[in-house]
């Protein structure tokens, strides 16, 4: 078997010249150390090993390595092999050798209006894990030995129909734990065929408005609202009206105007101001869906954690034959790097979806699907949604508690529902939450500015999106005094005009 630096060296052996091989091999070698190929501390094979990769005398491989250990590109000791050293010569960085130069600035690569759009609208953040990151479960938390002994006695003996592509929307075992776990938590009542399951929710709103929806067609979106669903909308070609949040949830428009193709929507806690939807607003969307022949995109991200109260109804089990596509998701249930969404579909377009959903994805993760099904059919995963529960409530509360003792309760926002994994800290009108952000960022806090939601100029106001569920109890009274630090530091010191 070959070694990677003798597949390196072979490459660079055949350049055509017609030098002496050991002049050929030890410019090579050297060339590789210099511009980083060969990594410093790295064990350079045997010489019997290398000449035979090779196909020339051992005799030539001694010669040079003895000539690179001279040079000090090496070390060597005896029975212990040679080994490339962490610097090299200087006298060496100046020979006219090839050298691995440093990138030069280059003109951005022309993109598409539609690539230029969503490069220079990101919002995805560099920054995942840590207080007060919203929208991120207790990673540390997650069953991870029951899990991985669900795995491990898969892959004592997988079955082969899990190692292939995938076809019908998902492994049934797997639609089959989700129907009886939404008829128990949702009151959703649908057949395992009506599951598709996703790579999270933003595939499964790229291939909902791939399927049902036209460039140009119009799509009402909650303003504020989330910007990923905005992002594959717009990215779609559909043209986005975003819409007011009140106490009620979205705010639907007076008669007439152009009727939306899609209504998305956060009711059972909005995102990210947390309203939910009253049972009035609920009956005109789906009132105004069925009148303009729209469909309602239901983003159920979070409802499993509600604190206090009684669950609240989907959208798609309050009517029957509801024009919803309903769409959940386990990122905040399990952890996001699972990358397993799924969305419920009417009965008609099921056959459409899954065809189109393994023509363009190409379906997979099928041991993952088989793990999960397992993780629900067994019950633990209502086990830990019911701790997880518990756990949050008790981080809220104490965030609640910090809040109104350090800052008063006008700084909570009054649309705050008892639910989700974060809270929106409002700030003074000219306060920038941007800069807050920033600020906070540098003491090793993280969050997310309000501002950053909307839309519309009107009715924005600044604010903080606080993730209470992946910081330990012991350290949200630490974090958050370094919060009212980053608070107080732009307070004094307002950004220039």
């Amino acid at each position: 078997m070959r070694s990677i630096v003798g597949d390196l060296l072979l490459l660079r052996l055949a350049d055509g010249s017609n030098e002496p091989m050991n002049k050929r091999l030890y410019r090579g070698i050297r060339e590789s150390i210099l511009d980083g190929a060969i990594a410093a501390d790295s064990r350079l094979p045997a010489s019997r090993d290398l000449a035979a990769e090779l196909g020339i005398a051992r005799n030539t491989v001694v010669h040079v390595y003895s000539q690179l250990l001279a040079e000090g590109y090496t070390r060597s000791r005896q029975g212990n092999g040679t080994f490339v050293n962490a610097s090299v010569p200087d006298s060496y960085l100046a020979s006219g050798r090839r050298l691995r130069q440093p990138p030069q600035s280059q003109p951005r690569p022309a993109l598409s209006p539609r690539g230029a759009a969503i490069v220079d609208g990101v919002s995805a953040s560099p920054y995942q894990w840590g207080a007060f990151m919203p929208g991120v479960p207790d990673l540390t938390e997650f069953p991870h030995k029951k899990f991985g002994r669900i795995v491990s006695n898969l892959w004592r003996n997988p079955s082969p129909d899990l190692l292939t592509y995938a076809y019908g929307g998902g492994l049934p075992a797997l639609r089959e734990a989700l129907a009886q776990h939404l008829a128990l938590t949702r009151s959703i009542d649908c057949d395992p065929e009506q599951i598709i399951i996703t790579e999270g929710s933003h595939q499964a709103i790229d291939l909902t408005t791939r399927i049902l929806g036209e460039a140009g067609e119009t799509a009402w979106v909650e303003d504020p609202g989330y910007w990923g669903a905005r992002t594959i909308l717009q990215a779609n070609g559909l043209h986005t009206v975003h819409l007011p949040v009140d106490e009620e949830g979205m705010r639907l428009p007076e008669a007439g105007g152009t009727p939306p193709r899609f209504i998305f929507v956060t009711p059972s806690h909005q995102y990210p101001l947390g309203p939910v939807m009253s049972l009035t607003r609920r009956r005109q969307l789906l009132a105004v869906a069925r009148q303009s022949g729209s469909w309602i995109i239901e983003d159920d991200y979070d409802s499993e954690f509600r604190f206090s109260g009684r669950p609240i109804a989907s959208l798609l089990g309050l009517e029957p034959d509801a024009p919803v596509i309903y769409m959940g998701t386990f990122s905040k249930t399990l952890y996001p790097g699972l990358r397993v969404g799924y969305l419920v579909l009417p009965k008609p377009l099921t056959a459409a979806f899954q065809a189109a959903h393994a023509e363009l994805y190409r379906e997979g993760h099928l041991m993952t699907h088989a793990a999960l099904a397992t993780f629900i059919s067994e019950g633990h995963y209502a086990a830990h949604i019911r701790r997880m529960r518990m756990l949050y409530g008790r981080r809220r509360a104490m965030l609640v508690n910090l809040i109104e003792r350090r800052l008063g309760p006008e700084w909570l926002h009054r649309d705050a529902s008892m639910a989700g994994l974060h809270l929106v800290l409002t700030l003074p009108p000219d306060m920038d939450d941007l800069r807050v952000v920033d600020v906070a960022r540098s003491k090793g806090v993280l969050t997310r500015a309000l501002s950053r939601y909307y839309v519309n100029a009107e009715g924005r106001r600044p604010g903080l999106l606080l993730g209470y569920a992946c910081v330990p109890e012991h350290d949200i009274a630490r974090k958050f005094e370094v919060l009212l630090e980053s608070l107080a530091e732009v307070a004094r010191k307002p950004a220039a005009a």
